[in-house]
């Protein structure tokens, strides 16, 4: 019982400073080495056994049911919940003891199994290191260690109870009691200083899945409101906390670009370019929209579960970056011609980041003339903020937005594409639908997510014209408004709206965006129909009268919309493209519904 109260003390703690904190949350810049910042940052180790399909915290937490439920409970409660659990599940007294030790000899190599420890519990994760959504790599860092140094980094852990219930199915033994004191002795040293201290403040509109690291969306009432979404309410998606610079370090801030592959040269000098200098150089513009690669992940959710946050359609904002143009830094720093550099093997441009990403797009698309790759610093004619990459950002045109990176302070072009989880990991990798268990499978041989498919949403309905004493089967009709975007630079040729399932179509009229050059159209496109009939029908659970109103897209390829998620459901939750539908509650009272 003593370990068990020792965890919970801990996750509950966690959890109650990360509620009270909410609104004001911040993290400073880490001047520590490059190897050092990356081995903080690890997710968490978690897995239900008898259901074959790895999980996160995040993933427990997509189910609408639980995550409704969670909102409104309080701490105490889910230390209560937690412990019930665990004792009802798992037989702590007779549970062997092992020392730290003992738990450093199982770190995974020489074909020993891979033990991790967390709050005074030992678990053997083996079979999980293949199916960790941040890659095999991230989480061999903690292999033969105690975790809670980098789930006090990554503390969407304490978001809810869940990732403890799941942990249950991987316990071996208890941690002896004074090696966990040593353990929490350390905890508390890294307590003084908090990563998140200061973060940036954040818009109270925002729809927050996770604030430490913040990962918000926009919320659906404001996707249409402006075409340019306001600085802040466009989406955040991190993974660490946000880097700072003090005057010093901007002041000393340097981007490299570094040529030492192409040149065949190991001591070739980088170009070092001050922001100054960057700013000195041509500029252009370029309006974009980013999205979140597991946008709409609840809506696969709902078919079968997936590991990660639970977003809804709001993971997607647009703005007009300014900057300079990747092709012209790459000249300045002697590549020569691209097309014999990738000749020679040059394929890849890789970007690093100063909170230890590191991502990488194909030098076709880098040196492109009309792909608008940018290195940028204004973001809607403000220097970019802090959550969206100050002070530079590379914006890659039609493209998934982790490639994208944000506080770009090093590029380089390079044979290899880049290292790391967000990259070469199962992060942004789609597996077949049938494939649960990563270890099944190649991830080499996988492609990571860069051009993306072609997505639409609805953002509102209304006035809905209801009929009197309105019955199942009976027609309404509704305005309705919403986005559309296709990655690639495909333009939106047209956005067609059902009220009934498909069987009739009604053809949306397209507003702004819908100008855009062919085949360089990198902002989304809105669109309103109007008049759109809808059949009520009784939804099955709680017998309410209903409408369902979905929309799809047609791109300039003329690729559409799948009409379900089914078929191209994976178990990362990347890249849900199926029609977007929405409920209408069918009230005569309520003339206007708002997703």
């Amino acid at each position: 019982m003593w370990n068990q109260i020792r965890l919970k003390t801990r996750h509950v703690a966690i959890l109650s400073r990360r509620i009270n904190s909410r609104s004001v949350l911040t993290a400073p810049f880490a001047s520590r080495s490059h190897e050092n910042h990356n081995s903080f940052y690890f997710i968490t180790v978690a897995t239900a056994a008898s259901t074959g399909i790895f999980l996160t915290s995040q993933t427990a937490k997509c189910d609408k049911g639980e995550t409704e439920k969670l909102k409104n409970v309080t701490v105490s409660q889910v230390a209560k919940e937690d412990l019930d659990e665990l004792d009802s599940s798992i037989d702590f007294d007779h549970l062997p003891i092992y020392s730290s030790g003992d738990v450093a000899r199982n770190n995974g190599e020489d074909g020993r199994p891979i033990w991790m420890s967390y709050g005074g519990i030992v678990y053997d994760v083996t079979e999980f290191v293949a199916n960790h959504p941040g890659g095999s790599e991230k989480i061999m860092t903690a292999a033969g260690s105690a975790v809670e140094p980098f789930w006090y980094l990554y503390r969407q852990h304490y978001a809810s109870d869940l990732p403890m219930r799941l942990m249950e199915h991987l316990v071996v033994g208890k941690l002896d009691e004074k090696d966990q004191e040593l353990i929490d002795e350390q905890v508390a040293e890294l307590e003084k200083e908090d990563p998140y201290a200061r973060e940036p403040r954040r818009h109270a509109d925002l729809r927050i899945h996770s604030d430490t690291p913040m990962n918000a969306e926009t919320p659906a009432k404001w996707l249409n409101e402006h075409y340019l979404t306001p600085n802040a309410l466009f989406y955040i998606r991190h993974h660490h906390p946000v880097p700072i610079l003090t005057e010093a370090q901007l002041h000393d801030f340097r981007l490299q670009l570094d040529m030492k592959e192409c040149k065949g040269d190991e001591n070739a000098p980088p170009l070092s370019l001050s922001l100054d200098e960057l700013k000195s150089m041509p500029s252009t513009t370029v309006t974009v929209t980013l999205q979140c690669s597991g946008n709409r992940r609840s809506g696969f959710n709902e078919h079968q579960r997936t590991s990660g946050t639970a977003w809804g359609q709001g993971a997607i904002s647009t703005a007009t970056f300014k900057g300079v143009r990747l092709a012209d830094l790459l000249e300045r720093a002697g590549l020569g011609d691209p097309i014999e550099a990738e000749k020679n093997g040059m394929k890849h441009v890789v970007f690093e980041s100063l909170d230890g990403m590191m991502a990488s797009i194909g030098i076709e698309k880098a040196c492109n003339p009309f792909g608008d790759v940018i290195v940028a610093y204004e973001m809607n004619g403000e220097p970019l903020p802090r959550d969206h990459g100050f002070p530079l950002r590379v914006i890659v045109p039609g493209y998934a937005a982790v490639r994208n990176v944000k506080w770009v302070n090093r590029i380089s072009v390079s044979r290899e594409e880049a290292q790391g989880p967000w990259q070469r990991g199962l992060n942004y990798k789609t597996l077949p639908p049938s494939v649960t268990d990563a270890s099944k499978v190649n991830l080499d041989q996988m492609p990571s997510m860069t051009e993306v498919s072609l997505f639409s949403g609805i953002t509102s309905i209304g006035p809905l014209r209801i009929p009197k004493d309105v019955k199942e089967g009976d027609t309404v009709r509704c305005s309705v408004k919403g986005w559309s975007w296709a990655g690639g630079g495909r333009n939106i040729v047209r956005v067609d709206v059902t009220g009934d399932g498909g069987e009739t179509w009604s053809t949306a009229e397209l507003l702004e965006g819908s100008q855009q050059p062919f085949g360089r159209a990198w902002a989304w496109t809105f669109w309103k129909c109007k008049d759109v009939p809808a059949i009520v029908v009784k939804d099955k659970e709680s017998g309410k009268l209903k409408a369902q109103i979905a929309s799809k897209a047609v791109d300039l390829a003329f690729n559409v919309q799948p009409e379900s998620c089914k078929h191209t459901w994976n178990v990362r939750g990347l890249g849900n493209n199926s029609w977007y539908r929405i409920d209408i509650p069918i009230d005569s009272r309520k003339k206007r519904y708002s997703n």
